[in-house]
Protein backbone atom coordinates (compact mmCIF):
# COMPACT_ATOMS: atom_id res chain seq x y z
CA UNK A 1 0.00 0.00 0.00
CA UNK A 2 1.23 3.81 -1.14
CA UNK A 3 2.62 5.64 2.16
CA UNK A 4 0.11 8.31 1.28
CA UNK A 5 -2.65 5.77 1.77
CA UNK A 6 -1.10 4.53 4.81
CA UNK A 7 -0.49 8.52 5.92
CA UNK A 8 -4.29 8.88 5.20
CA UNK A 9 -5.19 6.08 7.50
CA UNK A 10 -3.17 6.97 10.30
CA UNK A 11 -4.72 10.43 10.46
CA UNK A 12 -8.24 9.31 9.95
CA UNK A 13 -8.14 7.21 12.69
CA UNK A 14 -6.54 10.13 14.90
CA UNK A 15 -9.19 12.59 13.67
CA UNK A 16 -12.04 9.95 14.87
CA UNK A 17 -10.13 9.71 18.31
CA UNK A 18 -9.57 13.72 18.74
CA UNK A 19 -13.82 14.09 18.05
CA UNK A 20 -14.45 10.56 19.86
CA UNK A 21 -12.84 12.13 23.19
CA UNK A 22 -15.44 14.47 23.60
CA UNK A 23 -18.70 12.33 23.18
CA UNK A 24 -17.18 11.53 26.90
CA UNK A 25 -17.25 14.91 27.95
CA UNK A 26 -20.68 15.01 26.78
CA UNK A 27 -22.05 12.04 28.69
CA UNK A 28 -20.45 13.26 31.82
CA UNK A 29 -22.43 16.42 31.41
CA UNK A 30 -25.51 14.86 29.96
CA UNK A 31 -25.56 12.49 32.87
CA UNK A 32 -28.13 14.20 35.25
CA UNK A 33 -30.36 15.80 32.53
CA UNK A 34 -30.89 13.81 29.85
CA UNK A 35 -31.88 9.76 30.23
CA UNK A 36 -28.93 7.40 28.82
CA UNK A 37 -30.81 5.73 25.92
CA UNK A 38 -32.48 8.70 25.06
CA UNK A 39 -28.83 10.33 24.67
CA UNK A 40 -28.19 7.51 22.49
CA UNK A 41 -31.45 7.67 20.15
CA UNK A 42 -31.23 11.57 19.70
CA UNK A 43 -27.57 10.86 18.83
CA UNK A 44 -28.16 8.12 16.35
CA UNK A 45 -31.23 10.00 14.95
CA UNK A 46 -29.75 13.10 14.52
CA UNK A 47 -26.73 11.41 12.19
CA UNK A 48 -29.40 9.43 10.50
CA UNK A 49 -30.87 12.49 9.54
CA UNK A 50 -28.05 14.61 8.64
CA UNK A 51 -26.45 11.56 6.38
CA UNK A 52 -29.88 10.55 4.49
CA UNK A 53 -30.05 13.13 1.96
CA UNK A 54 -26.58 12.53 0.67
CA UNK A 55 -27.25 8.28 1.40
CA UNK A 56 -30.48 7.67 0.47
CA UNK A 57 -29.30 7.41 -3.48
CA UNK A 58 -26.53 5.46 -2.33
CA UNK A 59 -28.55 2.77 -0.48
CA UNK A 60 -30.48 2.66 -3.31
CA UNK A 61 -28.05 2.12 -5.66
CA UNK A 62 -26.34 -0.43 -3.18
CA UNK A 63 -29.47 -2.30 -2.16
CA UNK A 64 -29.27 -5.67 -4.22
CA UNK A 65 -25.06 -5.92 -2.13
CA UNK A 66 -27.25 -4.71 0.94
CA UNK A 67 -29.65 -7.17 0.84
CA UNK A 68 -27.04 -9.98 0.25
CA UNK A 69 -24.77 -8.57 2.64
CA UNK A 70 -27.92 -7.94 5.83
CA UNK A 71 -26.38 -10.00 8.36
CA UNK A 72 -23.32 -8.28 8.59
CA UNK A 73 -24.90 -4.72 8.66
CA UNK A 74 -27.05 -6.06 11.33
CA UNK A 75 -24.04 -7.08 13.37
CA UNK A 76 -22.41 -3.51 12.79
CA UNK A 77 -25.37 -1.14 13.49
CA UNK A 78 -26.42 -3.12 16.76
CA UNK A 79 -22.61 -3.23 17.80
CA UNK A 80 -21.27 -0.19 16.73
CA UNK A 81 -24.37 2.16 16.88
CA UNK A 82 -26.85 0.56 19.74
CA UNK A 83 -24.38 -1.27 22.26
CA UNK A 84 -21.44 0.46 22.44
CA UNK A 85 -22.96 4.23 22.58
CA UNK A 86 -25.62 3.23 24.63
CA UNK A 87 -23.22 1.48 27.11
CA UNK A 88 -21.11 4.52 27.05
CA UNK A 89 -24.04 6.87 28.24
CA UNK A 90 -25.39 4.55 30.81
CA UNK A 91 -21.34 4.49 31.99
CA UNK A 92 -21.63 8.24 32.46
CA UNK A 93 -23.95 8.48 34.92
CA UNK A 94 -22.16 6.43 37.68
CA UNK A 95 -18.35 7.31 36.68
CA UNK A 96 -15.80 10.12 35.49
CA UNK A 97 -15.37 11.32 32.15
CA UNK A 98 -11.52 10.59 32.83
CA UNK A 99 -12.57 7.15 34.24
CA UNK A 100 -14.49 6.71 30.90
CA UNK A 101 -11.65 7.60 28.68
CA UNK A 102 -9.12 5.29 30.28
CA UNK A 103 -11.10 2.27 30.29
CA UNK A 104 -12.47 2.83 26.54
CA UNK A 105 -7.91 2.79 26.03
CA UNK A 106 -8.25 -1.00 26.62
CA UNK A 107 -10.31 -1.81 23.50
CA UNK A 108 -6.30 -1.46 21.13
CA UNK A 109 -5.89 -4.65 22.91
CA UNK A 110 -9.67 -6.41 22.71
CA UNK A 111 -9.08 -5.37 18.98
CA UNK A 112 -5.89 -7.20 18.83
CA UNK A 113 -6.89 -10.02 20.79
CA UNK A 114 -9.97 -10.44 18.00
CA UNK A 115 -7.43 -9.45 15.03
CA UNK A 116 -5.33 -12.31 15.60
CA UNK A 117 -8.08 -15.25 16.79
CA UNK A 118 -10.78 -14.04 13.95
CA UNK A 119 -8.57 -12.52 10.88
CA UNK A 120 -5.01 -14.10 11.81
CA UNK A 121 -3.06 -11.21 12.14
CA UNK A 122 -0.01 -11.26 13.23
CA UNK A 123 0.96 -9.79 16.85
CA UNK A 124 4.36 -8.77 15.81
CA UNK A 125 7.72 -7.66 18.62
CA UNK A 126 7.44 -4.22 17.89
CA UNK A 127 3.26 -3.98 18.03
CA UNK A 128 3.44 -5.99 21.23
CA UNK A 129 6.24 -3.66 22.53
CA UNK A 130 3.94 -0.53 21.55
CA UNK A 131 0.58 -2.13 23.40
CA UNK A 132 2.80 -2.82 26.76
CA UNK A 133 4.27 0.95 27.00
CA UNK A 134 0.92 1.98 26.08
CA UNK A 135 -0.66 -0.05 28.78
CA UNK A 136 1.82 1.32 31.58
CA UNK A 137 0.78 5.13 30.47
CA UNK A 138 -2.87 3.94 31.59
CA UNK A 139 -1.78 2.32 34.47
CA UNK A 140 0.01 5.35 35.37
CA UNK A 141 -3.45 7.51 34.83
CA UNK A 142 -5.24 4.94 37.13
CA UNK A 143 -3.14 4.80 40.01
CA UNK A 144 -1.88 8.12 39.54
CA UNK A 145 1.62 7.09 39.98
CA UNK A 146 1.65 4.81 42.68
CA UNK A 147 1.40 1.24 41.29
CA UNK A 148 0.62 -0.23 44.81
CA UNK A 149 -3.16 1.33 44.47
CA UNK A 150 -3.46 -1.70 42.09
CA UNK A 151 -4.34 -3.94 45.20
CA UNK A 152 -6.97 -1.95 46.44
CA UNK A 153 -8.42 -0.56 43.02
CA UNK A 154 -12.29 -0.75 43.10
CA UNK A 155 -14.29 -0.43 39.70
CA UNK A 156 -17.42 1.73 39.87
CA UNK A 157 -20.92 0.33 37.82
CA UNK A 158 -20.65 3.16 35.71
CA UNK A 159 -16.75 1.41 34.77
CA UNK A 160 -17.67 -1.99 34.20
CA UNK A 161 -20.64 -0.40 31.85
CA UNK A 162 -17.52 1.32 29.82
CA UNK A 163 -15.88 -1.59 29.85
CA UNK A 164 -18.65 -3.61 28.26
CA UNK A 165 -18.64 -0.47 25.93
CA UNK A 166 -15.31 -0.76 25.41
CA UNK A 167 -15.29 -4.84 24.32
CA UNK A 168 -18.03 -4.03 21.72
CA UNK A 169 -16.23 -1.02 20.30
CA UNK A 170 -13.52 -3.67 19.47
CA UNK A 171 -16.10 -6.24 18.15
CA UNK A 172 -17.53 -3.76 15.62
CA UNK A 173 -14.13 -2.60 14.63
CA UNK A 174 -12.81 -6.05 13.50
CA UNK A 175 -15.88 -7.00 12.15
CA UNK A 176 -15.42 -3.51 9.68
CA UNK A 177 -12.82 -5.42 8.35
CA UNK A 178 -14.78 -7.93 6.86
CA UNK A 179 -16.95 -5.06 5.30
CA UNK A 180 -18.76 -6.41 1.72
CA UNK A 181 -16.67 -5.14 -1.09
CA UNK A 182 -18.74 -3.34 -3.78
CA UNK A 183 -20.58 -0.86 -1.55
CA UNK A 184 -20.17 2.22 -1.37
CA UNK A 185 -19.21 4.32 2.22
CA UNK A 186 -22.20 6.72 2.27
CA UNK A 187 -24.70 3.07 1.66
CA UNK A 188 -23.05 1.70 3.79
CA UNK A 189 -22.93 3.99 6.73
CA UNK A 190 -26.14 4.88 6.03
CA UNK A 191 -27.72 1.34 6.48
CA UNK A 192 -25.65 1.08 9.60
CA UNK A 193 -27.01 3.94 11.42
CA UNK A 194 -30.85 2.94 10.46
CA UNK A 195 -30.19 -0.41 11.80
CA UNK A 196 -28.49 0.77 15.07
CA UNK A 197 -31.30 3.45 15.45
CA UNK A 198 -33.96 0.52 15.05
CA UNK A 199 -31.85 -1.77 17.29
CA UNK A 200 -31.94 1.19 20.00
CA UNK A 201 -35.86 1.36 20.25
CA UNK A 202 -36.60 -1.40 22.65
CA UNK A 203 -34.33 0.03 25.16
CA UNK A 204 -35.78 3.24 24.47
CA UNK A 205 -39.70 1.82 25.58
CA UNK A 206 -38.39 0.68 28.21
CA UNK A 207 -36.50 3.64 29.69
CA UNK A 208 -39.73 5.64 28.74
CA UNK A 209 -41.85 2.66 30.33
CA UNK A 210 -39.61 3.31 33.54
CA UNK A 211 -40.75 7.49 33.90
CA UNK A 212 -37.82 9.04 32.09
CA UNK A 213 -37.86 12.48 31.07
CA UNK A 214 -36.21 15.03 29.18
CA UNK A 215 -35.27 18.69 29.60
CA UNK A 216 -35.21 20.64 26.34
CA UNK A 217 -32.03 23.39 26.80
CA UNK A 218 -29.55 25.44 24.52
CA UNK A 219 -27.04 23.19 26.13
CA UNK A 220 -28.50 19.63 25.34
CA UNK A 221 -29.58 21.09 22.15
CA UNK A 222 -25.74 21.86 21.30
CA UNK A 223 -24.41 18.72 22.84
CA UNK A 224 -26.86 16.45 21.00
CA UNK A 225 -25.63 18.16 17.59
CA UNK A 226 -21.97 17.70 18.48
CA UNK A 227 -22.46 13.84 18.88
CA UNK A 228 -25.01 13.23 16.37
CA UNK A 229 -22.98 15.00 13.42
CA UNK A 230 -19.15 15.28 14.66
CA UNK A 231 -18.84 11.97 17.21
CA UNK A 232 -21.25 9.95 14.97
CA UNK A 233 -21.05 11.08 11.01
CA UNK A 234 -17.76 12.37 11.05
CA UNK A 235 -15.90 9.79 13.89
CA UNK A 236 -17.13 6.82 12.15
CA UNK A 237 -16.65 7.98 8.41
CA UNK A 238 -13.01 8.90 9.50
CA UNK A 239 -12.52 5.52 11.54
CA UNK A 240 -13.85 3.15 8.72
CA UNK A 241 -11.09 4.84 5.93
CA UNK A 242 -8.95 4.05 8.74
CA UNK A 243 -9.68 0.36 9.23
CA UNK A 244 -9.64 -0.02 5.39
CA UNK A 245 -6.38 1.67 5.00
CA UNK A 246 -4.50 0.46 8.02
CA UNK A 247 -6.63 -2.33 9.57
CA UNK A 248 -8.34 -2.78 13.03
CA UNK A 249 -5.03 -3.58 14.70
CA UNK A 250 -3.14 -0.61 13.95
CA UNK A 251 -6.10 2.24 14.11
CA UNK A 252 -6.62 0.63 17.81
CA UNK A 253 -3.01 1.91 18.94
CA UNK A 254 -3.86 5.39 17.38
CA UNK A 255 -7.19 4.63 19.53
CA UNK A 256 -4.83 4.51 23.25
CA UNK A 257 -4.57 8.41 22.85
CA UNK A 258 -7.68 8.86 24.05
CA UNK A 259 -6.90 9.60 27.09
CA UNK A 260 -5.43 12.35 26.38
CA UNK A 261 -7.58 14.11 24.69
CA UNK A 262 -10.34 13.78 26.79
CA UNK A 263 -7.87 14.41 30.12
CA UNK A 264 -7.78 17.39 28.50
CA UNK A 265 -10.79 18.62 27.72
CA UNK A 266 -12.13 17.14 31.08
CA UNK A 267 -9.88 19.65 33.03
CA UNK A 268 -10.82 22.60 30.90
CA UNK A 269 -14.64 21.68 30.93
CA UNK A 270 -15.44 19.64 33.88
CA UNK A 271 -12.82 21.11 36.16
CA UNK A 272 -11.12 18.01 36.55
CA UNK A 273 -7.20 18.45 37.81
CA UNK A 274 -4.24 17.48 35.37
CA UNK A 275 -1.63 16.15 37.64
CA UNK A 276 1.98 15.33 36.98
CA UNK A 277 1.28 11.63 36.47
CA UNK A 278 -1.12 12.92 33.50
CA UNK A 279 2.04 14.14 31.92
CA UNK A 280 4.09 10.71 32.22
CA UNK A 281 1.53 8.89 31.13
CA UNK A 282 0.70 10.76 28.12
CA UNK A 283 4.02 10.45 27.10
CA UNK A 284 3.92 6.55 27.85
CA UNK A 285 0.84 6.48 25.59
CA UNK A 286 2.17 9.06 22.81
CA UNK A 287 5.54 6.61 23.17
CA UNK A 288 3.74 3.29 22.61
CA UNK A 289 2.31 4.33 19.38
CA UNK A 290 5.35 5.27 17.79
CA UNK A 291 6.79 2.23 18.79
CA UNK A 292 3.85 -0.12 17.61
CA UNK A 293 3.18 1.99 14.33
CA UNK A 294 6.70 3.26 13.21
CA UNK A 295 8.26 1.01 10.42
CA UNK A 296 12.29 0.50 10.53
CA UNK A 297 14.02 2.53 7.70
CA UNK A 298 15.16 0.03 5.07
CA UNK A 299 18.56 -1.05 5.23
CA UNK A 300 20.86 0.96 2.43
CA UNK A 301 21.72 -1.16 -0.88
Amino acid sequence: MPRSAKATGYLCALAATVIWSGNFIVARALADTVPPVTTSFLRWVTALVVILPFGLGAVRRDMPLLRANLTYFIMAGITGVSVFNTFIYIAGRTTEAINMALIASSSPVWIIILSRILLGEAVTLRRAAGVAVSLCGTLVLVTRGDFTRLASLRFAVGDLWMLAAALTFASYSVLLRKKPEGISALGSLTTTFAIGVVGILPMLAWEWGHGAQLAVTPAVVGAVLYIGIGASLLAYLCWSVAVERIGPAKSALVYYSLPLFSATEAALLLGETITLSHVASCALIVGGILIATMQRAPAAK
